[in-house]
């Protein structure tokens, strides 16, 4: 039924996978119209599964194939994977103090990046886009590296990435929306707003295939890069929200059930 997935080019499989975790944002963000609040428990469960997710994500989709392809053609093999690894959180470090954004549960006044008059719902949504960049960049990279026939990384192991990502992301749109309605938006606009934040996936993840298409040798640092702008995400933004309102146990809950999820993805499809 899918063969003809199989059958086209790489970066047209990346630019798919992405839409598909774009849709998967969308329709989180669809339930807007059937919710207009969200009890904090299960919000903090979902950030904290999206945080699992992302962590398993980074080490079995991306930073193993990195290393496994680096030890045939470096010397140190690990070297690639650390500079690639500490490049791609640097990255977001210095987009997150650019940017201006805001976090969930904190108010205006603790608004991140450059000083702005912007609306709230506006540097709520630009939160949520800027960790979605290396989620597409992660699906991006891991299909493209297909195309380079040198990387240890399958389809399979690509499709379960998009699948992971696309899973977490459906509470992720329903995370963004449904807080955006309590703001007082209505419901389309708190939707369209979502949906919105996930957009920027499928742009990151055909920048990312095309790069590694083009130029093979960065592969073992694209591939951690991705990782560590994933890691980032997790430690600066999940997280910590997910701990704000003391709901500890949840998340942490939701954080194993994500790496469980991801980690069973890897080895059923990779």
């Amino acid at each position: 039924m899918f063969q003809w997935f199989y059958e086209i080019d790489h970066v047209t499989q990346a630019l798919i996978a992405t839409l598909f975790t774009w849709f998967v944002t969308a329709l989180g963000a669809g339930l807007v119209f059937i919710f207009k609040t969200i009890n904090r428990k299960v919000l903090d469960g979902m950030l904290g599964f999206a945080a699992g997710v992302m962590i398993a994500a980074s080490f079995w989709s991306l930073l193993a194939p990195a290393i496994d392809m680096a030890e045939k053609t470096s010397k140190y093999p690990v070297l690639p994977a650390v500079i690639g690894f500490l490049g791609g959180g640097a990255f977001l470090w210095l987009v997150d103090n650019i940017i201006p954004h805001l976090h969930m549960g904190y108010p205006t006044s603790e608004a991140e990046g450059i000083e702005t008059n912007w609306h709230r719902s506006v540097l709520l949504v630009l939160a949520i886009t800027l960790h979605n960049i290396p989620e597409g960049l992660a699906v991006g990279v891991a299909f493209g590296a297909l195309a380079t026939g040198s990387s240890p990384a399958t389809i399979g192991g690509a499709i379960a990435l998009a699948l992971g990502i696309g899973i977490q992301n459906f509470p992720e749109g329903a995370a963004v929306s449904i807080p955006l309605r309590r703001e007082g938006l209505s419901r389309w606009k708190s939707f369209l707003y979502g949906q919105a934040s996930g957009i920027v996936e499928p742009i990151a993840g055909v920048i990312g295939a095309i790069a590694v298409v083009a130029m093979e040798p960065i592969l073992p640092y694209a591939l951690s890069f991705a990782a560590g702008a994933m890691i980032y995400v997790v430690v600066e933004e999940l997280i910590p929200e997910s701990q704000l309102n003391k709901n500890t146990h949840v998340a942490t809950i939701g954080a194993m059930l994500g790496f469980a999820v991801m980690m069973v993805l890897d080895v059923a499809l990779g």
